[in-house]
């Protein structure tokens, strides 16, 4: 009932996203309005196994320098230790090859379970794929813009939000912004099958709303450290004030932009304005608040998702199938940064969760 109730909702709000709106700001903003109220009810799972006793879970992390991947970790260490599980992280540093050789060695230990957290299912192929032969689940996280089972990447749930509804809220915010007239840069990483649908679908919504698209920057997101300064400077003097908005499909991207933007005279809340479609990093919380160089970041509740994670896996362990349970999305503005989990600098849900799944694995 649960999947069927997520399905259908889905499928009503991509309905109601008009393809001509009759006012296209009034409407922008009303779609992001509905993202950016308080989340203060579990619509979650609040049935399910109980708790598989004496499981040994490794994660395999993407790269720990990415926050969103980190905040997603932390959760999942912290539902494992609810749940009584013995967890190993590995960190596959930003690169393939680490992603690679942390894939590896998590084979090569047998635990009962694997997650993936900011690797992409097709990259890591023959390792999923080796996995499965030797009977190990495995749930990611973002590991794809699909959200659910990836029957044909041999994963039992892919956790994310919906990523397209992602980044219609980071693009309707910057065109309503711009009042209409949004000159954007987009930053993206296609190492990442799910950076690229989502920096896709920011180009097509800002497209067809009527905005112009400045440049689709494909720049790897594991050197952003060395490559965004220059890149910035670069892009400011190419395109000037013609630049109104920056969206990015993470917040690493703006965790290097401000000392080129600060360079070139630019104020923390001058143009071009920095949105983030995702993850909902500290940083970015602390930018926001502090006015500094980000405006907005369409926030994922990393810790929750860490813990659906655990859920997912104890399901996949028990035989059973996936929850169906699809996390909701946060606009996270200056306006609201002060609500759910917001002074911690997080999106975390005042629903109850974590209460919720120790009910579900029998813990409470």
């Amino acid at each position: 009932m649960l999947r069927r109730t997520v399905v259908l909702s889905m499928l009503a709000m991509s309905i109601s996203m008009p393809a001509a709106m009759a006012d296209p700001i009034g409407d922008a903003k009303a779609f992001v309005e509905k993202f950016a109220t308080k989340v203060e009810k579990w619509d979650g799972p609040t049935t399910g196994p109980a708790a598989k006793a004496d499981q040994s879970i490794v994660i395999v992390a993407g790269d720990l320098r990415n926050g969103g991947v980190l905040g997603a970790v932390e959760g999942m260490k912290a539902a494992a230790d609810g749940i009584g599980w013995k967890i190993r992280v590995l960190d596959g540093q930003g690169s393939v090859s680490g992603r690679a050789a942390a894939m590896s060695q998590a084979l090569a230990t047998s635990p009962n379970g694997i997650i993936i957290a900011g690797v992409d299912s097709v990259e890591q192929k023959q390792s999923v794929e080796a996995a499965n032969k030797a009977g190990i689940p495995i749930v990611s996280w973002h590991a794809s813009s699909k959200v659910g089972p990836l029957k044909e990447d041999g994963i039992f749930a892919n956790i994310t939000t919906d990523a397209m509804q992602v980044a219609d809220a980071a693009a309707y915010w910057a065109f309503a912004d711009a009042k209409g007239k949004p000159g954007v840069v987009i930053f993206t990483d296609s190492t990442y099958q799910m950076a690229i649908a989502k920096a896709d679908r920011l180009k097509k919504v800002i497209e067809d709303l009527g905005g112009t698209v400045l440049e689709y920057v494909d720049t790897p997101m594991a050197d952003t450290s060395t490559r965004m300064p220059q890149l910035t400077s670069t892009l400011l003097q190419r395109y000037g004030t013609k630049w109104t908005h920056s969206l990015a499909v993470n917040d690493l991207y703006f965790d290097f932009i401000a000392p080129s933007l600060s360079s070139a005279g630019l104020g923390g809340t001058d143009a071009p304005v920095n949105v983030s479609a995702g993850d909902g990093s500290e940083s970015a919380y602390q930018r926001i608040r502090a006015k500094q160089y980000q405006t907005v970041t369409v926030a994922e509740p990393l810790t929750l998702q860490g813990w659906q994670a655990i859920d997912e896996m104890n399901r996949a362990l028990s035989g059973q199938e996936w929850s169906g349970y699809v996390a909701p999305l946060h606009v996270v503005t200056t306006a609201n940064i002060e609500f759910d989990g917001g002074p911690k600098n997080s999106f975390d849900p005042e629903n109850g969760y974590r209460e919720e799944y120790m009910k579900v694995w029998g813990r409470k």
